[in-house]
């Protein structure tokens, strides 16, 4: 169903004053939020090339099936023939392209079909595979078509459907692929309402008026190009927005209390690990006679070293500069007693908690 370009330009004047806006100040404040979070911009990750890389090879599939080799034969426009063309000579044209000159098993099927002008009209709406195959249809019941079509209109869609929950999958593409996945799915689930939506409502009959083959409405050719470059226009800007979230470019979502406390928690856990074993390296050394005769002769010559160090002049002459002129002595010695306090008062409850026990 075409509309007429009035009706674009109205609802364009009627929403346009109220959208752009909209979408303006909404650019504007996820480019302020990605800045404000001074997010560093990262490499694409392994899995999100992954992604991005099937959402390519789909939007190439899309693209090559709109192409004339691609896309189902058109009798009508093959042949040159107008709609009210006998059925005969129709045939007999199309043999004359065909191997051989032997009619195809849905040449013939569509032969059978093409006995009245509704059929054809039928067929410019649902395509030559319908209207061949489908065993229950009949032109006195035009609705028949539509759904034996249906299963075949709704695939593409389903498809994509499922490309879409594999690239926005928390465990696949993490974050950046996660906070798409709702609008991702209800702008797929839109676009095929649409789609069903049109090819419901098209009026058919209005080919019916059509005496040149340039006057005919080719809309299953038409609607199948419009889904294709939809789905792969669709495609192309989800894995655009999946790259811009995936490097930090924008759409930085910061992490959820939760994650930021897990974050937290194994650095923590990490940090102890440490801690342990350099506990247990420290306890084996001591406990150990020759571990402990090197720490003693490393540490023996360590203050040696440097005791011969600190006697040269020069060195001498620093440390005294250091401490007169650029370094606050008495700011240090105070921090340094803080934080002794500070780790003493600690032990100190420990210690009182133990004894309690």
């Amino acid at each position: 169903m075409a509309i007429p370009w009035d009706s674009i330009r109205s609802l364009l004047i009627f929403f346009g004053p109220i959208l752009l806006p909209k979408a303006i100040s909404y650019y504007r404040s996820v480019k302020a939020s990605s800045q404000a979070r001074h997010a560093p911009i990262v490499p694409v990750p392994p899995k999100v090339r992954v992604a991005l890389a099937l959402l390519a090879f789909l939007i190439i599939s899309y693209i090559l099936k709109t192409l004339p080799p691609f896309a189902p034969e058109n009798l009508f426009l093959a042949t040159q023939s107008r709609l009210q063309i006998p059925v005969d000579v129709l045939f007999n044209r199309v043999a004359v392209g065909r191997p051989d000159n032997v009619l195809t098993k849905q040449d013939e099927a569509l032969r059978g079909r093409f006995v009245n002008l509704e059929s054809r009209l039928l067929y410019l709406q649902f395509g030559p595979e319908v209207l061949a195959n489908c065993p229950f249809c009949t032109s006195e019941e035009p609705k028949t078509f539509f759904y034996y079509a249906l299963p075949q209109l709704l695939w593409p869609h389903i498809a994509n459907l499922f490309a879409i929950a594999f690239v926005t999958s928390p465990t696949f593409t993490g974050r950046a692929g996660s906070q798409w996945r709702p609008k991702a799915t209800m702008a797929a689930m839109t676009i095929a309402a649409l789609d069903i939506y049109f090819v419901n409502s098209y009026n058919y009959q209005a080919n019916a008026r059509a005496l040149r083959l340039s006057e005919v409405d080719l809309f299953y050719w038409t609607a199948r190009v419009a889904r294709l470059v939809t789905l792969a226009a669709f495609d192309a800007a989800l894995g655009w927005l999946l790259y811009l979230s995936a490097t930090n470019r924008a759409f930085v979502e910061p992490p959820s209390p939760v994650e930021r406390i897990e974050a937290t928690s194994r650095a923590l856990l990490t940090v102890k690990s440490k801690l342990s074993a350099l506990g247990i390296v420290k306890n084996t050394a001591l406990r150990d006679e020759d571990l402990r005769s090197r720490s003693h002769a490393y540490w023996s010559h360590e203050v040696r070293l440097m005791g011969e160090v600190m006697e040269e002049r020069e060195v001498v002459e620093g440390v005294n500069d250091a401490l007169t002129n650029r370094i606050d002595v008495a700011t240090i010695t105070r921090d340094a007693e803080g934080y002794a306090q500070n780790v003493l008062h600690s032990l100190r409850g420990e210690t009182a908690e133990d004894d309690s026990i």
